[in-house]
């Protein structure tokens, strides 16, 4: 077994639970915040859909720069509604999904960079990267999006283990 299909199990039920939470945006509330200096939740929606992408990017290229001196800088995809989201993240988990599945140990343990304008912010193995700018910034910014479904009374699915909204069953 590589490195990379030893994290399959992590990443499939981080990726179940994180589409949980993505059903319950409601697109009625799409440009809601709790407070000025927040994000929408509709902009967390669409952060949230994208990131398992960069998995696929992180396994797949060097480095990213996602503000090129002269260039065009990543645009995310437009996203309007929770349809939306769901699409870009089914797709995105999926190809990330698949990539990780294939990579060798060889690949997933080479370096990997990020950069601003040119400007180093970090260089570490893809293993790494996988692990904390993508995963662990992906379960951050999930437990966000969980705070503003509860702040919208919407029901805040389980994601490991039954939440407050939902009933525990006698045997548990």
């Amino acid at each position: 077994m590589t490195i990379g299909q030893s994290l399959l199990p992590e990443f499939d039920q981080e990726m179940q639970s994180t589409r949980k939470v993505l059903e319950g945006v409601r697109d009625d509330k799409w440009t809601w915040k709790p407070h000025e200096k927040s994000g929408t939740l509709g902009w967390y929606a669409l952060h949230i859909a994208t990131l398992p992408g960069w998995t696929t990017m992180t396994l797949t290229s060097d480095e990213l720069d996602y503000a090129p001196v002269g260039k065009p800088a990543y645009e995310p995809p437009k996203v309007e509604n929770r349809a939306q989201a769901l699409a870009v993240f089914d797709k995105e988990s999926s190809e990330a999904r698949a990539a990780l599945a294939k990579v060798s140990d060889a690949d997933i343990l080479k370096n990997w960079k990020l950069l601003a304008g040119g400007q180093e912010i970090f260089t570490m193995p893809r293993v790494a990267v996988l692990r904390g700018m993508v995963m662990n910034h992906l379960i951050h910014h999930r437990g966000q999006l969980t705070v503003y479904l509860r702040l919208l009374g919407v029901p805040v699915p389980g994601l490991y283990g039954p939440s407050a909204d939902e009933t525990m069953s006698a045997s548990a």
